[in-house]
């Protein structure tokens, strides 16, 4: 999944999980080649993700699962790939490139995962931020079924600016990614922001699993 928002986030109305599916679902057979040069990007960032052999990751939200292949050859064939998207046909243009291969496809709310807690050792969440409801419940849930220490990458192929001017807007004081209003809102939902790059080229927020949930 993409942030397709501009700088500044939705109203809680369009965070509605069915106003999600309404706009991916029409938008999903030809998603791929709307950001036809996303790859390398998101497979720079799965580097900086820092997997081992052996790891469990999820993909938050994974769309058309263009990072899936990346994160399998990050964790090899022990380790484990989940894909989660609540949009079915995103999952089912996943399929049809064959990223299925590469992980197992669950059509799911990442707000409300049908994980056990803690048994996971990482996410990689593409354009996540502004499509959930309430998005400290949402890296709340994230912080669940990631262990302590474990890591939390934020992305997307472009900057917020960048972003922003694809749709002809401006980047706004209270947008959510902004890193003074996303350091505390990642702290208060179990994550400590370790690194922060927000250029041209790229998005990527790295955090670290809090080992106690703070207040």
């Amino acid at each position: 999944m993409n942030d397709t928002a501009a700088g500044q986030p939705r109203s809680r109305t369009q965070h509605d999980p069915h106003d999600v599916r309404a706009f991916f679902a029409p938008r999903a057979a030809d998603w791929d080649t709307r950001f036809p040069d996303d790859g390398p990007a998101y497979a720079a960032c799965v580097a900086e993700l820092g997997l081992r052999a052996g790891d469990r990751v999820l993909d938050a939200g994974c769309g058309t699962g263009r990072a899936l292949p990346a994160l399998r050859a990050a964790v090899g064939t022990r380790g484990t790939v989940l894909g989660a998207d609540l949009t079915p046909e995103m999952l089912t243009a996943a399929v049809r490139a064959g990223r299925h291969r590469a992980a197992h496809l669950l059509l799911a709310d990442v707000s409300r995962l049908p994980l056990p807690g803690a048994c996971l050792d990482a996410v990689f969440a593409a354009g996540l931020l502004s499509h959930l409801p309430d998005p400290a419940a949402g890296l709340a849930e994230l912080a669940r079924v990631v262990r302590p220490g474990g890591r939390l990458a934020l992305f997307h192929p472009v900057g917020r600016a960048a972003l922003a001017a694809r749709k002809g807007q401006q980047i706004t004081p209270d947008d959510l990614r902004a890193e003074p209003n996303l350091q505390p809102l990642l702290r208060s939902s179990g994550w400590d922001l370790v690194s922060y790059v927000d250029e041209d080229t790229r998005y990527l927020a790295l955090s670290v699993r809090q080992e106690s949930r703070r207040s």
